[in-house]
């Protein structure tokens, strides 16, 4: 089938965990552990990098296999990475680093690279994939590298929350489904992370007749992610994201959001628990005859390991949609993955549906089907 050639917007731990992964895989021999083993041809192993650009002292000029283990960066080295022959690129700081991450992320004092430098650099690299790792809060210049994505024909995704592909006004979709760059976002689901779990237990209530009352879910880590969100303005659209990724599988989503009986986001940073994830959920819900039940559940995960685990679909979906000259925002392959996708479903279990309906009209297959298993 050939490459899925992924270009890299932010070197940061889940890049780490990307790039190891796929040596991880090669060296493996299985595909134990991925969501979908195969999509249209590709698997984890026709991934190639190609591209990456970064702000930081520590990465700028460095082989990508060496930058994905500088300062600040806590995945273990989990595998050998050969040299891969990309040398991180300088790109645009604009509101990626904030104010109280700047000893962390060390942005290098280079002239920043102008768009059409950054397009070019893009399409002389042959990209099919970019996509988007900077820190919650870059609003700006995810928006930046969308631009550059669409002006360069390639596929965008949006792994952070950043209402981009959920998105009509900035014109960045438009732009995008002009030159055939899909877009696919906004806000990666991790593989069993604390969304997916409160989005499957609110989707059950619902099934078997009950209605959710109220819910929050706190969650903490250790990691530069959850210290750059200690910010708090760089929080508003990651707790509208996760919130309503929750809401959402409810009949009254809007009355749920209107009395604020929905909570979900980043709750604090504990320097010691690294890029272990813990996520408290707690659900209040009406059941028969009037009858309370009371949910609690304690999540513990690697959060960049359930991150990566979606990517790695997405990622070869994105190559399937650039290959089918399919631009702009596409809601199917975005439902099952995102937590804020152009059109929010339900339930997990439509989201899939929608994913191999908008596949197999492209002619292309998902294996293992996973619904054959409901």
């Amino acid at each position: 089938m050939g490459e899925v050639r992924v270009g890299i917007i932010g070197v940061g731990n889940i890049a780490s965990m990307l790039v190891q992964s796929v040596e991880y895989y090669k060296f493996l021999g299985s595909n134990e552990g991925l969501i979908h083993e195969v999509i249209g041809g590709y698997d984890i192993r026709d991934f190639k990098f190609v591209y990456a650009v970064d702000v930081s002292s520590e990465k700028v000029g460095r082989d990508l296999s060496e930058a994905i283990f500088a300062y600040p960066n806590m995945v273990s080295r989990f595998v050998d990475v050969p040299r891969l022959g990309v040398t991180v690129r300088m790109g645009r700081v604009m509101d990626g680093v904030a104010p109280h991450m700047v000893e962390d992320f060390k942005p290098i004092k280079l002239p920043e690279p102008s768009e059409y430098e950054l397009v070019r650099e893009v399409v002389d690299s042959g990209v099919d994939v970019l996509v988007n790792l900077l820190p919650v809060g870059s609003e700006e210049a995810s928006r930046f590298y969308a631009r550059v994505a669409a002006k360069a024909g390639v596929a965008f995704v949006n792994a952070i929350p950043v209402f981009i592909a959920s998105s009509q006004h900035d014109g960045v979709v438009d732009l995008a489904f002009k030159t055939g760059a899909p877009i696919l976002g906004d806000d990666i689901k991790g593989q069993l992370g604390s969304t997916i779990i409160h989005r499957a237990l609110a989707s059950l209530a619902r099934m078997r007749g009950a209605r959710l009352v109220e819910t929050y879910q706190l969650n903490i880590g250790g990691n530069t992610d959850f210290k750059n969100m200690l910010a708090l303005e760089r929080l508003k659209t990651k707790k509208e994201s996760k919130t309503l990724a929750v809401a959402s599988t409810q009949d009254n989503p809007e009355a749920l959001l209107r009395e604020e009986k929905v909570y979900a986001g980043p709750s604090g940073y504990i320097p010691f628990l690294g890029n272990t994830k813990i996520s408290h959920m707690y659900m209040r819900i009406k059941a028969f005859a009037g009858s309370e039940v009371e949910v609690e559940v304690k999540l513990k995960v690697d959060d960049k390991a359930m991150a990566t685990a979606v990517l790695v679909d997405v990622l070869r979906i994105a190559k399937i949609l650039k290959d089918s000259k399919l631009g702009g925002s596409i809601p199917w392959a975005s439902a099952f993955y995102f937590k804020h996708p152009p059109t929010p479903v339900k339930s997990d279990y439509e989201a899939l549906k929608m994913l191999y309906k908008g596949l197999e009209e492209l002619g292309v297959e998902a294996k293992p089907k996973l619904l054959e298993y409901y």
